[in-house]
């Protein structure tokens, strides 16, 4: 298999009008990414090599400013400022992918307006601050995946983040958040995966969690390592074929057991404390049989 390393030249490859795909993913290449490549690329993949820095999103390149579509920089050791990359994105974007690098600060408050933006992914970066709610920004977004970030955000999980309908995946674990999950999540009626685990959460899970949407969507909740409270509601044992993670977090402190049709895992796929003896009390399960 070969590996490239080195430098990329690109001023040559913008003489190259029609090309619209540029995948150099897997290699051993460094210094600068410029995602802005060709005049036509609607498709750049830097992936999983040693790029250290990505230049700017530059307007003075028109076209494929508007034509770039998918952007991924994953899986590389970019060591920069978030608002420096992100300060002006293309406005047709539909993913933007730099996860796995050391990128640094806090997101920007606000970007521009971004119509068809799908996926955003910063996931295992160093970003700190607060997290914004992004809602006039991503009015699409399907995926957003902001986990495992080594400095962590600061604050509760914004409101507006709520109000995102066409999520599919939400991933926020591992980032120091605080706060409490609202029943504002109910909002999400298409959402597949939450998962929020490894953070700083308390209070109450909301019942909405078990009834967005008839709960038929939701595929994973991952809440587990957190500093929830109470009863868990018996709606979330209706979530059909879904992975119910919610260990280590304070729910043994109280004297109710769980919902009995989620200790037999009757609808779910799999709850992570069906052996707990505090919540699912072997003779209740016997006794239900």
């Amino acid at each position: 298999e070969n590996k490239l390393t080195g430098t990329i030249e690109y001023r040559p490859l913008y003489n190259l009008r029609v090309l619209s795909s540029f995948d150099v993913s897997g290699n051993q290449l460094s210094g600068e990414v410029e995602a802005l490549v060709a005049p036509s690329v609607k498709y750049a993949n830097f992936s999983s090599n040693d790029f250290t820095s990505m230049s700017r999103f530059e307007k003075y390149k028109v076209r494929s400013f508007q034509t770039l579509r998918c952007c991924d920089v994953s899986n590389n050791a970019i060591h920069q400022n978030a608002t420096d990359i992100l300060e002006i994105i293309p406005p047709n974007i539909e993913e933007f992918v730099a996860s796995n690098n050391q990128i640094s600060g806090s997101l920007p408050d606000s970007l521009d307006n971004l119509p068809m933006l799908r996926q955003f992914n910063m996931a295992s970066n160093s970003l700190s601050g607060d997290l914004p709610g992004f809602i006039a920004s991503f009015a699409t977004l399907q995926e957003l995946d902001l986990s495992n970030q080594t400095k962590g955000f600061k604050g509760p999980i914004p409101e507006n983040l709520w109000r995102h309908l066409s999520l599919k995946i939400l991933n926020l674990a591992g980032s120091m958040l605080t706060g409490t999950v609202p029943s504002l999540v109910g909002n999400l009626a298409v959402l597949e995966v939450l998962d929020l685990s490894s953070n700083l959460l308390k209070g109450s899970l909301p019942s909405e969690l078990g009834l967005r949407g008839g709960g038929a969507s939701l595929k994973l909740l991952g809440l587990t390592n957190n500093a929830f409270t109470g009863v868990i509601p018996y709606q979330i044992g209706q979530l059909q074929g879904a992975s119910v993670l919610l260990k280590d977090n304070r729910f043994q402190n109280t004297s109710t057991t769980a919902p009995l049709n989620l200790c037999l895992e009757r609808e779910v796929k799999e709850f992570d404390l069906a052996d707990d003896t505090v919540l699912c009390p072997p003779e209740r399960n016997v006794l239900s049989d």
